[in-house]
């Protein structure tokens, strides 16, 4: 934010620049749905931005630190950013990219089981996985193309991700741990220590 208004980040927080900024976006009524479909539609009609069959989603998730519990979707939950389980929020994005430009595609934030009431079997809680699932479709749906999905191995790892890929019709690539094995043929490669 404190970029945004032109101050120095987290240093100028405080600035009437960033508080303005902040006060305007949180105090809109224009619906973020609207603003995003009008900002992918402009990407694809650019023939700077527009995504092509070689390009890639790629679907990842984003935690910052977050004192306090007033804060929407906020939870202890693991925080890329810093490597560890904190209190904070994270946000499940997609990023369409080719070896020139990338751009966010979508993204939206991971609600911890605790914010519902009846936890992880509430009807409205969905996983980091079942978020990140969805995004690609819509991306899908919103006309993008891609060669494939990439993700890391947070959700390469997970049969359900993929899976999901799959059911939408969606190629994908994953990154795995070492010792995670996948299905192949005999003589092949069950797992990347394997083909390493």
């Amino acid at each position: 934010m404190a970029c945004l208004a032109g101050a120095e980040p987290v240093a100028g927080a405080q600035q009437a620049a960033v508080q303005r900024l902040q006060f305007f976006l949180s105090e809109s009524t224009w619906s973020q749905e609207a603003v995003n479909a009008r900002r992918l539609e402009l990407l694809l009609a650019d023939p700077a931005t527009a995504p092509h069959p070689g390009g890639l989603l790629v679907v990842d998730d984003s935690g910052d630190r977050k004192d306090g519990s007033a804060t929407a979707h906020v939870g202890k939950q693991y925080l890329g950013s810093v490597g560890k389980i904190d209190h904070g929020v994270v946000t499940v994005t997609t990023c369409w990219a080719d070896e020139r430009v990338y751009y966010a595609v979508h993204a939206c934030p991971y609600t911890p089981a605790h914010h519902f009431p009846r936890g992880k079997s509430d009807l409205g809680f969905r996983t980091k996985l079942q978020i990140a699932a969805d995004l690609a479709a819509r991306a899908k749906a919103a006309r993008l193309v891609f060669r494939a999905v990439a993700a890391d191995c947070a959700y390469g790892d997970q049969d359900s991700f993929r899976s999901s890929l799959h059911a939408a019709g969606l190629p994908f690539v994953m990154a795995l741990k070492p010792r995670h094995g996948t299905w192949a043929y005999g003589p092949d490669a069950h797992t990347p220590v394997d083909a390493g």
